[in-house]
């Protein structure tokens, strides 16, 4: 008999979410499906210990699987309390939910939330990806996001609630002004449904057409990326040719997939008005750095020493079983699998591989249509320079070539369109700082 299937729900014991966890629990039990609750205790507030405890007997009640992570470290300097705390509560999240089994997390974000984030979206200046707010589901690191209440208000999760009478938890922190969300929660938004009564549901229907805009955008920048030959470098002659609006918009998709991280709207600016010509230039990018080198733009090095990842100890085959950062010793740098939609390798392959080094005689292939050659003439043709081809190459358990830093994976290795495959590469130390494994 097959298992049961795992729904995750994001339960922070406020109103949200426990209504969540309550309407997950009954259509799961009609479904043949279990359900466990996450929790994330950020240690910020003094009342997070009781909220967790308050959760976990509130699963207890319910017949409900529990889980919690406490997060440790804090914002780096210059980081907002915010930004840091949403990007481990999700990290947390996406831990706790493989440890259960689960393969989906439900979130108990509303309409009301919905139009706050498109609000402050645009009060930042956000393009169509900002204006997208939050999507109703979303595949991201191996799981599915969804939010079944983004179509539902306040009042009706209200509705839904009342009749459990239920004590729920009331985070000091969502009417905490140092907050722009709080802040436009408390002073902004209640004038603005007085005005407009309709507010809400017109702010989430501009996220639906934005994020029609950006699959768009996406669509295009993808056909542009793909003619011009963009993978781990971009030429910058041809690039140049395209239109202002498309030249911004491959600029920023080529640069999300090399970075694997949000691109500053800075960084594209500077690009942009800097790049006039093939001149030798570095830009810093994410703790990297980016070099325009014989015509080709490319990330070439960190700008300083990365967060100490993951080590593979010498002399074992490699498992890459997650995407991760990895340190190999004897290797100054560090191996990133990150999970990409094309032009990646299968994770199967990945569960055993063996690191080398260049021997002489490899030969790789860029494209399925072209001619396997030496890693030479294919350096020399992307115009990597010599400190982009520093590092190990990967192969499989049968000896195929699956991976050469500054070339990317061997077209020969690269998984079918739609199926899940992983991205790989190699970040070289920073100069004279090697990458200690933990």
């Amino acid at each position: 008999m097959s298992p049961r299937p795992v729904v995750a729900v994001a339960c922070s014991g406020g109103r949200d979410s426990v209504a969540l966890l309550h309407a997950a629990r009954g259509a799961a039990g009609a479904l043949g499906a279990s359900v466990v609750a996450l929790h994330v205790h950020h240690g910020l507030m003094a009342d997070a210990d009781r909220w967790a405890s308050e959760v976990q007997a509130l699963c207890g009640r319910w017949d409900v699987a529990f889980a919690c992570e406490r997060l440790g470290g804090k914002p780096a300097a210059g980081e907002s309390v915010e930004a840091w705390a949403r990007r481990e509560r999700y990290r947390a999240l996406a831990r706790m939910a493989r440890v259960a089994g689960a393969d989906i997390v439900l979130l108990g974000h509303h309409l009301d939330d919905q139009a706050e984030t498109v609000l402050l979206q645009a009060l930042r200046g956000a393009g169509p990806a900002g204006l997208a707010a939050m999507p109703r589901v979303v595949e991201r690191d191996g799981l599915t996001w969804a939010r079944p209440w983004i179509a539902r208000s306040g009042p009706e999760i209200d509705a839904y609630m009342a009749p459990l009478a239920l004590a729920v938890a009331q985070d000091p922190s969502n009417a905490d002004p140092r907050f722009a969300r709080s802040r436009l929660r408390r002073d902004v938004m209640p004038v603005l449904r007085a005005a407009f009564p309709e507010a809400d549901a017109a702010l989430a229907a501009t996220a639906r057409r934005a994020a029609e805009a950006r699959a768009v955008l996406d669509e295009v920048a993808a056909e542009d990326l793909r003619r011009l030959g963009a993978d781990a470098t971009l030429a910058l002659a041809p690039w140049r040719t395209l239109s202002p609006a498309r030249r911004a918009n491959a600029l920023r998709a080529w640069l999300a997939r090399v970075l694997d991280a949000p691109v500053p709207q800075t960084l594209v600016d500077r690009l942009l008005a800097e790049t006039p010509d093939d001149a030798t230039r570095r830009w810093p990018a994410d703790g990297r750095v980016l070099r325009s080198w014989r015509g080709r733009l490319a990330v070439v090095a960190p700008a300083r020493p990365r967060v100490p990842p993951a080590p593979v100890r010498d002399g074992e085959a490699l498992s890459l079983l997650r995407c991760d950062r990895y340190a190999l010793d004897g290797w100054e740098g560090t191996l990133e699998l990150f999970a990409t939609r094309e032009h990646g390798v299968a994770p199967a392959r990945l569960a055993q591989v063996e690191a080398r080094v260049r021997a002489g005689g490899e030969r790789f292939l860029l494209q399925p249509a072209g001619v396997a050659r030496s890693l030479k003439k294919q350096y020399q043709a992307l115009g990597v320079p010599a400190e982009g081809r520093d590092g190990p190459l990967l192969f499989d358990g049968a000896g195929a070539l699956l991976f050469v830093p500054g070339l990317g994976i061997d077209a020969r290795a690269w998984a079918p369109a739609g199926a899940p495959q992983w991205g790989v590469r190699w970040v070289a130390a920073a100069s004279g700082a090697k990458a200690e494994p933990v």
